[in-house]
């Protein structure tokens, strides 16, 4: 079953642990993001395991990929040492979050997802676009939303 998580409400960008955390451990463990980021990996790992095998190396081992890549680009944008850098990773995290939207949407329409599984991951992978885009918005230092879907709920 999918990992539950918080999808609605203001959040911050970091969670409470992270002053302390970041001195002791990876910074990208005490972000809002990141943390959002991989509950949804974990969760299209458990729900394409029951895809179809003829779809191992296809939409299966894609799925896996975007969704490995938008936690995977935070936690290394976040070791960079400049903020241009790690803008550089989130927006190739964005771009895996818009994948996966498609990805899922596609899964979902072939039957692969129950209509309840698909919505409960695809309020995941919103919740983890928002948090990413605030993030991006944050580092970059700008307020305005993209005019992709990242944030959005597709095919409702």
């Amino acid at each position: 079953m999918i990992v539950s998580t918080r999808v609605c409400g203001t959040l911050p960008l970091m969670t409470s642990e992270t002053s302390s955390h970041m001195r002791k451990g990876p910074r990208h463990e005490g972000l809002k993001a990141w943390v959002a980021c991989h509950e949804l990996v974990l969760s299209v790992y458990r729900v394409s395991s029951a895809w179809p095998a003829a779809e191992r190396y296809g939409l299966t081992s894609q799925a896996r990929r975007a969704a490995y890549s938008t936690a995977a680009n935070i936690a290394e944008g976040s070791a960079k040492r400049g903020n241009r850098e790690f803008r550089r990773f989130m927006d190739i995290a964005l771009g895996s979050i818009s994948e996966l939207t498609y990805i899922l949407l596609l899964a979902r329409d072939l039957g692969y997802l129950r209509p309840e599984v698909w919505g409960e991951i695809e309020a995941m992978r919103d919740h983890a676009g928002r948090l990413t885009w605030g993030l991006y918005r944050a580092i970059n230092g700008q307020a305005v939303a993209p005019k992709a879907n990242v944030g959005s709920e597709a095919g409702r």
